[in-house]
């Protein structure tokens, strides 16, 4: 990591540390904007690997022959 990253952590854990306790109400809102975005997370991992599936898998593929290399041998 560089010099930049390691300043980043050590002000998001100063923020973190010197945060008070609050006295917070979460009404049933709340829970249905947290599952929109779990779902939303799910749904964006599923893109991901639609959009990039080709290029995951192309290790794993055979290399298919064409009508030029059969007629060659």
């Amino acid at each position: 990591m560089g010099r930049t990253s390691w300043f980043v952590v050590l002000v998001a854990l100063a923020v973190m540390a010197a945060e008070a306790p609050a006295e917070a109400y979460l009404d049933p809102g709340a829970g249905s904007i947290m599952l929109q975005v779990l779902l939303g997370g799910f749904a964006a991992a599923g893109v991901f690997a639609k959009l990039f599936w080709h290029s995951l898998s192309a290790p794993f593929r055979r290399r298919q022959s064409t009508d030029k290399d059969q007629s060659q041998s």
